[in-house]
């Protein structure tokens, strides 16, 4: 009892001021849509912790997520660099590392409740529902570097260990630096993350502390000028070397080589923490297993849990310009600066407190993966808007939501069924009204056919706070704003995996009402028609011969009705190459090439000042070529190696130069030659 005291003191001291929400039932989708593991190849399936440092009898270390009691292993498969990097094949950024990004998939914000709006950086967050709370025997580290052409860096530090038996702590850092190869897109991203997991020696209390912070700084540039600086007569002129190609926005100078600078002239500022604290009280049955005459391992099996959970977030998004051109701004934006070069800045700051209380209850006693869970929480919303353009210099709001959740889960002890139906619904509030409904049925049909997943989803959700007139990211300057309406999006989704023959199908089939969306660089506006949109993907590895394999993803989508959204009819990624060992026991080898492509599609287009992708019917965005990469990746014992030759494509056969540039979305082409060497090192102490 005294020991329970001590961390719930501790845990109290660490978030004294600063506690965050976690809405873990929203992330729920995220995960659903996830279960299925990669598909291993030619090296007998995923590898584990074990494999990876050759010390299987020295170490057992296991990790769970915050809303889940499942422990998994470590399970990484050598040929996917995008395992490694923050960044998903089927997103395109503006053309350098940490640069805002956009997936060329149409997947449209299914939260309910409030959102910020904010997420052409999203995938550059370490975040509090993607905490890893890990238990092992022995403290374990992580070390990674990426170093990449034109001084391209990223530093990923983890350690872990049980300070107890029961008590575990770990820590993660993570520091990307890319100056880039064109002007004014240099960026600077930092990310901490701290977890704290405490049970108690009677197993019924449990602890969970998450604190994260992201500092991203990204150069917006707002493209090169024209696209013919990218033709033979302009390389011939000297722009081969891109830097010295005109962008849009910022000073006329190349990002800074300095690895720890963050000299932004022109850009975007953004900065979230989130500080989380969730406690649980089980009430069950105390049970224990007699190993030998002096050991004797207790066991604990809940029927009732107690959980309450308190958690603050903060968002700081900013967009400067100190160098701001009249004439860009005038023409692209309709705003007037003061002088010919002038400073222009816009601020949204938030604070986000939550409290939830909720109650579990385990029908079956011996599967605490079946519950019912029931919970309310309150939140409350303070936000701070600046802006060095519109009248308004500072301007706060203060709102609240009370909501309701509850969620039913059952993992079946053989392991053939997967149920999971959760929601919420806002009672009272800002968001009143607001609700999220889901359910999914997963089923192993056999081990031959393999398993299928059955799915719905509907959410009714407030448009995120940037489409309100009190966002300082609000620049239409209509004379009428538009009364939004609640966006409804429901979501129909199935998959099915056969593990032997490495192949796995999935659909998912859209219906969009009122969907937000912005129809300029800063105009907003809203469908009033519904529309639908079919998305198709397989993903399959073709064994060519011996250990000689052919990967492939396939991404079909066609939309239905008039609706603002435009996607590429055909996505693909395809990897041909050998994965094995070489003969060594020691060795794990994967190498070949890599290519990705897209069809023609009338892409958005990307306004810098309100840091959103916008909608447009105009013009096609067409690669020249795939994109072509090489990779050697290899691993031996706890080290791991990836060395890759990308943009391959952009080779000039006439010039012997790269400069055949593809420009994925409008004015922001993609760099030339790339080299990429990762190191990737674990370590038990």
């Amino acid at each position: 009892m005294l020991r329970i005291r001590y961390i719930f003191i501790v845990t109290l001291f660490l978030l004294a001021g600063f506690v965050n929400t976690t809405n873990a039932q929203d992330d729920l989708f995220r995960k659903a849509q996830g279960r299925f593991s990669g598909m291993g190849v030619g090296q007998g399936g995923s590898d584990t912790i074990g494999h990876r440092t050759g010390l299987e009898d020295s170490i057992t270390i296991r990790f769970r997520f915050l809303d889940t009691s499942r422990l998994r292993e470590f399970d990484s498969v050598l040929y996917d660099f995008t395992q490694k990097i923050p960044i998903p094949w089927h997103h395109f950024t503006l053309g350098n590392f940490g640069n805002a990004s956009h997936s060329i998939l149409f997947s449209p914000e299914t939260k309910a409740g409030w959102d910020h709006g904010f997420h052409a950086f999203d995938i550059y967050n370490l975040t509090a529902n993607d905490a890893r709370f890990y238990n092992t025997t022995r403290p374990y580290s992580e070390l990674n570097y990426l170093l990449g052409s034109r001084s391209e860096q990223m530093i990923r530090l983890m350690h872990t260990q049980n300070l107890r038996p029961n008590w575990n702590m770990a820590f993660e850092y993570r520091l990307i630096n890319s100056p880039g190869f064109f002007q004014n897109q240099n960026t600077n991203h930092n990310n901490y993350r701290f977890t704290s997991w405490y049970k108690s020696k009677n197993l019924r209390y449990q602890n969970f502390i998450v604190v994260v912070g992201n500092k991203l700084q990204s150069g917006e540039n707002g493209g090169i000028q024209d696209d013919s600086y990218l033709s033979r007569d302009s390389v011939e002129a000297g722009y081969d070397e891109r830097s010295n190609i005109p962008t849009r926005l910022g000073p006329d100078q190349v990002g800074n080589r300095n690895f720890f600078s963050t000299s932004i002239a022109t850009g975007s500022f953004y900065t979230n923490a989130s500080y989380m604290m969730r406690q649980q009280y089980d009430i069950g049955q105390k049970d224990s297993i007699v190993v030998n005459d002096t050991t004797v391992i207790p066991l604990f099996y809940p029927r009732l849990r107690l959980e309450h959970t308190i958690a603050l977030n903060t968002y700081h998004y900013r967009f400067r310009d100190t160098f701001g051109d009249s004439a860009y701004y005038k023409e692209m934006y309709g705003i007037t600066l003061p002088g010919n070069r002038d400073t222009f800045f816009l601020r949204d700051k938030w604070r986000e407190l939550t409290n939830d209380f909720s109650i579990y209850t385990f029908p079956d006693a011996k599967n605490p993966q079946q519950f019912l869970k029931l919970g309310a929480s309150f939140q409350s919303l303070q936000g701070t808007f600046d802006s060095g353009y519109i009248n308004v210099v500072s301007n706060a709001k203060d709102y609240y939501n009370f909501f309701a959740h509850g969620e039913y889960r059952n993992r079946t002890r053989n392991q053939k069924w997967d149920i999971e139906a959760l929601g919420n619904f806002y009672v009272t509030g800002f968001n009143a009204g607001d609700y999220n409904a889901y359910i999914s049925l997963q089923r192993l049909i056999s081990k031959q056919i393999g398993y299928l997943e059955l799915g719905f989803q509907n959410t009714n959700r407030t448009p995120s706070y940037v489409f309100n007139t009190n966002s300082s990211f609000y620049i239409d300057t209509a004379a009428s704003p538009i009364d939004f309406k609640k966006e409804n999006i429901t979501t129909l989704f199935a998959s099915f995996i056969q593990p032997k023959l490495k192949l796995k199908l999935s659909g998912k089939y859209f219906l969009v009402t009122n969907y937000a969306y912005y129809k300029s660089l800063f105009e907003v506006d809203q469908a009033s028609s519904l529309f639908n949109l079919l998305q198709v993907s397989a993903e399959k590895i073709f064994k060519i011969g011996g250990n000689w394999n052919w990967k492939t993803w396939v991404i079909l989508q066609q939309r239905v009705g008039d609706g603002p959204v435009n996607v590429p009819l055909l996505s693909t990624r395809n990897q041909v190459g050998y994965d094995g060992t070489l003969g060594f026991k020691n060795l794990r080898i994967s190498f070949g090439a890599e290519m990705r492509y897209f069809t023609a599609y009338k892409a958005p287009v990307y306004s810098p000042l309100i840091g959103q992708f916008v909608y447009q019917d105009n013009e096609n965005i067409e690669l020249r070529r795939p994109d072509i990469s090489g990779y050697l990746h290899f691993r031996i014992k706890s080290f791991s190696a990836y060395v890759r030759a990308e943009n391959l494509n952009t080779l000039d056969p006439a010039t012997g130069g790269f400069t055949k540039n593809n420009i994925p979305n409008f004015n922001y082409p993609y760099p030339g030659l790339q080299i990429r060497v990762g190191v990737f090192w674990s370590f038990v102490n």
